[in-house]
């Protein structure tokens, strides 16, 4: 089944050279393959689907008419299971639909699956999910990347153009970067969060899969906008991204974070960055090389767990086998909800709730909570000192490529591992615009880069992808394979 972008399928859809209904008839025989070799999806909403597309009307004008999209399994869906990868919500069925959904609903999209994540999107790898680890479409021996794992996988698979995930930490970006594909989350506030289920409040964003730039400012533009739900979600105007997209980036300023590019020791992601730097040159870009302070870069993971992981404790405390979730037998409230947390939650989510609990009991608050709340703004605060006199942010995704589903070795003491692979949480942090672009390979696998601006600005995010993706030859790259 060739991978259609969704500007393609529009078009093709528009000029009636492709069929709506023998489209998605190919489309699912497609999806049940891949998620076979994949384990991306937890439900497949084919019924659902097809009944859609038998009353739905073409709109030639909405470019998202009739596109099928993929909802990371956090976005409520009415009606249709939401589990966030966790056995306490296996029999999870919402009575309302995220804002996120009903905005592409009203676009006439069509749902297609749900994507597995790690569980309760609080992982980097999409191996904790409750249906088991999700395998990248390049190496199927790979992790895709986490947590919005099984998005980014089916996305670069080619079976669908899009795909929404979650990012708290760098959970659209990274498994975007490992998987060959465009992520991106906008302006904290950008997007509504109202009806996803939460990780980080402070923290987590939405965001989108593509494999093109184009696709992403359509999917983006959909997205954005206030929604009274959502009472951080911004006022601001949301510009026209696709109409928007230009190439022309002479005299856009871009600082090469130093602290993270001299980390890198992949020969191959360090030869890529160096390629991508020259093409940004090329194209009039001004490229200089700028430090933030190292000892605030050796800070971010340990600010992130605190923060991410005591908001966590709070925002999940309704899971208690009563309000929500599985519910196992007990005599009393308590040991009901004893049983059902016991049971429900994986021993890694277990770990992070004590975490948090601990950070937030009354005695530990100002010396861990409130600490890492202000080692989170001296970060910040040094991060906008460069934005004062660059608009844009390149660092490598990661360090190496995606590990193994049984690498265990990360050392995560080690000053590289604390710079090179959490360095993406400044976008967090900040709540800044960030979008991971494919560039390059490194042993037979994608590898790429991330390109971070200034707050709302991101059309100029867009439009500096959109000019270095013009250059590069992994546009709308995908990997079908075959069943395992």
């Amino acid at each position: 089944m060739k991978a259609y972008t969704i500007v393609e399928l529009h078009n093709l859809f528009k000029n009636k050279e492709l069929s709506i209904s023998e489209y998605y008839q190919s489309l699912f025989v497609e999806l049940e393959k891949q998620n076979k070799r994949l384990n991306a999806l937890v439900t497949i909403t084919k019924e659902e689907a097809l009944k859609k597309i038998s009353n739905l009307s073409f709109d030639p004008s909405n470019m998202l008419s009739a596109i099928p999209v993929v909802y990371k399994d956090n976005y409520s869906t009415e009606g249709i299971r939401t589990t966030a990868s966790s056995k306490i919500l296996d029999n999870y069925l919402p009575i309302y639909s995220a804002t996120a959904v009903n905005k592409l609903e009203d676009n006439n999209t069509v749902i297609v699956a749900k994507a597995s994540l790690d569980e309760l999107a609080m992982g980097g790898t999409n191996r904790s999910a409750y249906t088991g680890p999700v395998h990248n479409p390049w190496d199927t021996t790979r992790i895709s990347g986490g947590s919005s794992g099984g998005s980014a996988a089916i996305v670069a698979s080619g079976v669908v153009p899009f795909a929404l995930g979650s990012d708290t930490g760098d959970s659209i970006r990274k498994p975007a970067g490992f998987c060959g594909v465009v992520g991106f989350k906008p302006t904290w506030g950008r997007i509504s969060r109202y009806g996803v289920i939460p990780y980080a409040t402070s923290l987590d964003h939405l965001g989108a899969f593509t494999r093109t730039i184009e696709d992403m400012s359509i999917v983006i533009g959909a997205l954005s906008g206030r929604d009274d739900h959502d009472m951080t979600s911004s006022m601001k105007e949301v510009p026209d991204y696709y109409q928007n997209l230009n190439k022309d980036i002479k005299g856009v300023k871009i600082a090469i974070l130093k602290n993270v590019y001299d980390e890198v020791t992949n020969q191959d992601i360090i030869d890529n960055m160096n390629v991508v730097i020259e093409k940004f040159k090329e194209l009039g870009a001004i490229v200089e090389f700028v430090s933030m302070e190292q000892q605030l870069m050796k800070a971010i993971l340990p600010a992130y767990v605190i923060i991410a992981n005591s908001e966590a404790m709070s925002n999940h405390s309704c899971l208690d086998g009563i309000k929500f979730g599985v519910r196992e037998p007990g005599d009393s409230p308590d040991e009901i909800m004893i049983e059902s947390r016991t049971k429900g939650f994986s021993s890694f989510i277990k770990r992070r709730f004590v975490l948090g609990n601990l950070a937030l009991a009354t005695e530990n608050q100002e010396k861990m909570f409130r600490k890492a709340q202000k080692v989170r703004r001296l970060i910040v605060d040094n991060l906008n000192q460069i934005y004062k006199e660059y608009d844009i942010i390149l660092t490598p995704v990661s360090g190496d490529i995606a590990p193994t589903l049984e690498d265990a070795s990360d050392d995560r003491l080690s000053e590289q591992y604390l710079i090179l692979e959490n360095h993406l949480i400044l976008g967090n942090f900040a709540g800044t615009p960030s979008l991971t672009l494919p560039s390059g390979f490194s042993k037979h696998m994608p590898i790429g880069i991330n390109i971070m601006g200034r707050l709302f600005e991101e059309q100029t995010v867009l439009n500096v992808a959109y000019a270095l993706e013009s250059v590069l030859p992994y546009r709308n790259q995908y990997r079908e394979g075959s069943e395992d």
